[in-house]
């Protein structure tokens, strides 16, 4: 797993942090700071990255897992069905990606893509504009 360690309190809406193992956008964070000798809880709200799941988690303002999202480019080899085999650009991997929604029909054979590589998943972000 590829994630780093940082205060809570550093987490903003649009960020990302790990949320029950999964990794999750930041849609809200609230701070209550209770008593004089309270610590602040932080209520956070996320989305999954890769399920679309909402998840909630209230914390004390300790450590949280933030993950590192490798941000890569590919060109797409052939496509079949909702699924396109690409190739990386700097390692000449090859492997299949899921097509994303509302990338469905842009997609074509011999175009270049910008995809993400989430901890163990891989997912199709955006059409690369040709040069």
């Amino acid at each position: 797993m590829t994630t780093k360690v940082v205060g809570a309190n550093t987490i903003k809406e649009g960020s990302y942090m790990m949320m029950d193992g999964a990794a999750c956008k930041v849609l809200s964070v609230q701070v209550s700071r209770p008593g004089k000798h309270g610590h602040a809880k932080f209520r956070i709200e996320g989305v999954g990255i890769i399920d679309g799941k909402k998840r909630e988690e209230v914390m004390p303002g300790h450590d949280v897992e933030v993950p590192i999202i490798e941000k890569k480019s590919a060109q797409v080899l052939s496509i079949n069905g909702d699924m396109a085999n690409v190739m990386d650009e700097e390692t000449f991997e090859t492997f299949d990606l899921k097509i994303a929604e509302e990338l469905k029909g842009q997609v074509v054979e011999g175009s270049h893509i910008l995809y993400w590589q989430v901890l163990n998943d891989k997912l199709m972000k955006q059409i690369k504009p040709s040069e």
